[in-house]
């Protein structure tokens, strides 16, 4: 585990999240567009949905109408559910912060488990491991985790496994390490600095 984890500090010694966000608000509404899309893709979209000077606040959103935010949300996909979503947490938060605390982060609409966390640890600093398609892929190659398509026994297994210091830090660089070498399909397993430390059967096909 040491080892795989100075590997990963040197391939990505300074992870950053990918999602572009002026506050936590525009965050957590990233977040939720980034559900079954690209950060690169959802990155395309915010400027669009956000206002251009100032950090985008529940009020703006509030301010396009539903129909606006439907129309500028739509190439991120599942966009009816998403803009109602938005909306319901634009209405939640009005003249708000956006908590910090899962309990809370979690009741507002549209907001799971997953996103709450992301807001937790990447605005709010705090100790959490989100788990998305490319860490759950990841975690479970590389014997981190051994859950089958269960997402949350992955994210149960790696809390167990790995100090909570570290938790912030280490899901960006295994995200980031999904989208370069250990891809879905085709991983680039020949050229990959975890190789040997990397149990999966599957990379000697690779």
């Amino acid at each position: 585990m040491n080892e795989l984890l100075k590997i990963l500090d040197r391939e990505f010694p300074d992870p950053k999240p990918s999602l572009r966000h002026r506050n936590a608000f525009e965050l957590l509404i990233s977040t939720i567009l980034s559900a079954q899309c690209t950060d690169a893709r959802v990155n395309t979209i915010t400027p669009k949905l956000f206002p251009r000077d100032c950090p985008c606040l529940p009020e703006d959103i509030l301010a396009l109408g539903e129909e606006k935010v439907r129309q500028i949300i739509r190439p991120t996909g599942y966009f009816n559910s998403k803009t109602k979503a938005l909306m319901g947490c634009s209405a939640a938060l009005k003249g708000c912060q956006v908590p910090s605390d899962l309990e809370s982060l979690t009741a507002l609409p549209g907001v799971g488990n997953k996103t709450a966390q992301v807001v937790q640890a990447q605005w709010f600093g705090l100790p959490a491991f989100p788990v998305d398609t490319h860490i759950h892929r990841v975690a479970n190659r590389l014997g981190l985790a051994n859950s089958g398509k269960n997402r949350d026994k992955t994210e149960r297994q790696l809390k167990a496994a790995i100090p909570k210091e570290q938790w912030s830090r280490l899901h960006l660089q295994l995200i980031f390490h999904g989208r370069k070498t250990c891809t879905a399909r085709k991983p680039k397993c020949s050229e990959c600095p975890l190789r040997e430390l990397c149990p999966w059967p599957g990379k000697n096909k690779y």
